[in-house]
């Protein structure tokens, strides 16, 4: 499988199975988890991708959908990052865990969001100017399906942006990251959420994630050009950027 690989999953079927039951387990202390792990830097990478995507969201009538919205933390701030008065509708977001969008939608009101896998979106094709994913592209069953699914419905000139974690270069930094999110971010992450194995889980699919070089050649395989991306916080964050042609 070139996708998300839970410890015991056979095929695509069940590793998004188990996806959704593990982020159903998990999305009453998701945000509380995120921050803390974090150290609240998640909010720094949501707005550094809000600013690098402001000119599509200030086009007249933008059409704008995160998907893997989890609890919308990213849907806001796209929503709050739209020039005043900017002409269109709100910003939308969706999700096929349940308990996280119930989640989203006590946290947002307004924006209109949908249950849906990412994988088989119930969009026409080329009928969004901006889609994106923030940290949630990784546990897709199949990354290849799902860039070609993102392609589709994006216009002629709109924009894909993929923020994720990723592998720091840095050798000394990599094996300090690596001590963290192995040995340290499951303990906390269990013990805030009641479930060991989600946060036990999540680090392994980082490590087993493309580098961000073979993403990007993904990305420019699935329809998208050009492509580009930065690393944040010494690597352990890439943001990937690609335009329908």
């Amino acid at each position: 499988m070139k996708g998300a690989t839970p410890q015991g999953a056979r095929s695509e079927r069940e590793a998004a199975e188990w996806v959704r039951a593990m982020f159903g387990r998990v999305a009453h202390r998701y945000d509380l988890a995120n921050h803390l792990l974090s150290f609240n830097i998640d909010r720094y990478w949501r707005a550094h991708a809000v600013a690098r995507v402001h000119d599509v969201l200030a086009r007249p009538a933008a059409r704008v959908l995160d998907i893997c919205c989890g609890t919308g933390d990213l849907v806001r701030a796209l929503q709050r990052g739209r020039p005043a008065g900017a002409p269109g509708s709100k910003v939308m977001g969706s999700d096929f865990c349940h308990p996280m969008l119930v989640a989203a939608c006590a946290k947002l009101g307004g924006n209109p969001l949908f249950e849906a896998d990412a994988l088989r979106l119930p969009l026409a094709d080329a009928s969004l100017d901006l889609i994106t994913v923030a940290f949630g592209f990784r546990n897709l069953a199949n990354y290849e399906a799902g860039l070609r699914e993102m392609r589709r419905v994006l216009r002629s000139g709109g924009l894909a942006a993929i923020l994720e974690f990723s592998q720091p270069p840095n050798p000394l930094f990599g094996a300090l990251y690596s001590f963290y999110s192995r040995r340290v971010l499951p303990v906390i992450g269990g013990a805030l959420s009641g479930s060991r194995d989600a946060y036990t889980y999540l680090p392994e699919s980082v490590r087993k994630f493309p580098a961000p070089e073979e993403l990007a050649e993904m990305m420019r395989a699935a329809g998208f050009g050009p492509v580009e991306f930065e690393r944040l916080t010494g690597g352990i964050v890439a943001l990937h950027l690609g335009s329908a042609p």
